[in-house]
């Protein structure tokens, strides 16, 4: 009963609280998405080029952020950017003053460069399983560069990327619960500051858990969907 009275909305709950946390959460996890999907496509250009030292950016971008903690991601741009931000500013127009970004853009950057590095591995596996056949025949019968783009190869990249990009989806909706320590309130950070103020932490951590489990459940049934759309007419081997 006290676990109700707590959730409750209004002054005497922290139901609201709770809820504006997840409305912030979907609103982190849709832009580091954007921004993520963003970064990956010119990563994987640049990991699919025949040019040696284009290539090895993709890959020392990819390598270095999946290969080291999320967590260090995130504070290495919530700290860094700042000073890089004061360090322009400083030496092209001699401004001393300090320089705070949002923190909302600097946890949707961050969270972004993290699933951007794994949505270019699901971006170049999708491209390589494109049969080169089709690309040989298209330009068989005339078809530009452009036109293969758009025709042939969009079309079934997206469709193969689509369960990868799925569960990056998910990892990033689960990787906004690091962003806490930037000071966003999301549903990590509003659950330990109501567990704190109440003394209830079990109360608020399984609510936060739940609202992430409603999140992923809601979240799978729409991914599903898609690719049950994108897959209609292929023909099932």
């Amino acid at each position: 009963m006290d676990s109700f009275i707590l959730l409750r909305f209004g002054d005497t709950g922290w139901g609201d609280e709770m809820l504006r946390a997840a409305i912030v959460t979907i609103l982190v996890s849709l832009s580091a998405m954007a921004i993520g999907l963003l970064v990956s496509v010119f990563a994987t250009m640049s990991k699919l080029s025949s040019n040696g030292f284009i290539r090895s950016i993709g890959n020392t971008y990819t390598t270095v952020v999946r290969g080291i903690p999320e967590l260090l991601v995130i504070y290495l741009l919530y700290f860094g950017a700042n000073n890089a931000i004061m360090g322009v500013a400083k030496k092209l127009f001699g401004y001393n003053q300090y320089i705070e970004l949002p923190v909302f853009l600097i946890a949707a950057i961050a969270v972004g460069i993290i699933s951007g590095a794994y949505s270019t591995e699901v971006l170049r596996g999708a491209f390589l399983a494109v049969p080169k056949g089709q690309i040989e025949a298209s330009k068989s019968v005339g078809m530009n560069k452009f036109l293969i783009f758009r025709r042939i190869l969009i079309p079934q990249v997206m469709r193969y990327a689509l369960p990868g990009l799925g569960n990056v989806w998910q990892l990033t909706l689960k990787d906004t619960a690091l962003i806490m320590v930037t000071g966003l309130v999301e549903i990590m950070r509003q659950a330990h500051i109501a567990s704190g103020s109440t003394y209830s932490p079990f109360t608020f951590y399984i609510t936060a858990a739940l609202l992430y489990l409603v999140l992923t459940t809601a979240s799978s049934r729409v991914l599903n969907s898609a690719e049950s759309w994108a897959n209609k007419g292929v023909r099932r081997a």
